[in-house]
């Protein structure tokens, strides 16, 4: 087995501040960054703070970004680094640093819980749904999220503008009403909810321009953007000015006792 010595800066610090500290460590044929830092936990910074649980890219939990890009540590081999280049691992950028790699991601644990759950269809019990697979296939991708935030990190509405964290639920909680909203059985509707229009006014469709950003970023391959944003972005505009649907708004408004 052959090994060098690569350069590293990791960042070390808490919420009052902190900064890039300089490491030099060995490095073996096959091993991928988490490798890297456990060594250095091992051999020359033993409270080095790092959150990681599956090493196998399952869990989601060692999220950072390695040289400004959001990667799984455990995912990011170190043979895609010439072996003279100082690798540079940073917390995430969009969410408050506990310590040193840490981030606390809890932003995104609520706005999971503003997205109401499946609506199960009245009078059809557990076992007995019936759909058709290419209705079942377009939404399971979705189902393939780690929730690893790496999408939630890079997205510039979230990462860059630290005032619309309120109104945006970000890419990964917008693919789950995009994934509720084409599920064939989601009797949403005929409980009075309208996924599209909350997708619009409650979680902050509106604000995402589809830079793709949250796609590339995704270690499931999962096309957050051409298949769950724009067409939830579709089908919100069709809801909103099909004059079909107005008419029909307005005719029950006028009907609708006083």
């Amino acid at each position: 087995m052959s090994s060098y010595e690569a350069r590293f800066k990791v960042w070390r610090g808490d919420d009052r501040g902190g900064g890039l500290a300089d490491f030099r460590v060995e490095v073996n044929d096959g091993e991928v960054v988490l490798d890297i830092v456990h060594r250095l936990q091992a051999t020359q910074a033993p409270d080095l703070a790092v959150r990681w649980n599956c090493k196998a890219g399952k869990c989601g939990s060692c999220s950072a970004e390695i040289n400004g890009r959001p990667r799984l540590l455990c995912m990011t081999r170190m043979s895609v680094f010439d072996r003279d280049e100082t690798i540079t691992v940073t917390p995430l950028r969009a969410f408050p640093v506990i310590r040193d790699l840490v981030t606390d991601v809890g932003f995104n644990y609520r706005k999971a819980r503003e997205v109401p759950a499946f609506v199960p269809p009245e009078g059809v019990g557990p076992g007995e749904y019936r759909m058709f697979q290419e209705d079942v296939d377009r939404p399971q991708e979705f189902r393939k999220c780690i929730e690893c935030f790496l999408c939630q990190d890079t997205c510039h509405v979230v990462r860059d503008h630290e005032e619309n964290k309120a109104a945006f639920a970000g890419p990964r909680f917008l693919m789950r009403v995009a994934e509720l909203d084409m599920h064939p059985l989601d009797a949403a509707e005929e409980s009075g909810l309208d996924r599209k229009r909350a997708a619009q006014d409650e979680h902050g469709l509106g604000y995402c321009n589809i830079t793709k950003c949250c796609t590339e970023v995704c270690p499931e391959g999962i096309k957050i953007t051409d298949n769950a944003l724009i067409p939830l972005k579709e089908r919100a505009v069709d809801r909103k000015y099909d004059p079909l649907v107005w008419l029909g708004n307005k005719i029950r408004r006028r009907t609708s006792p006083e």
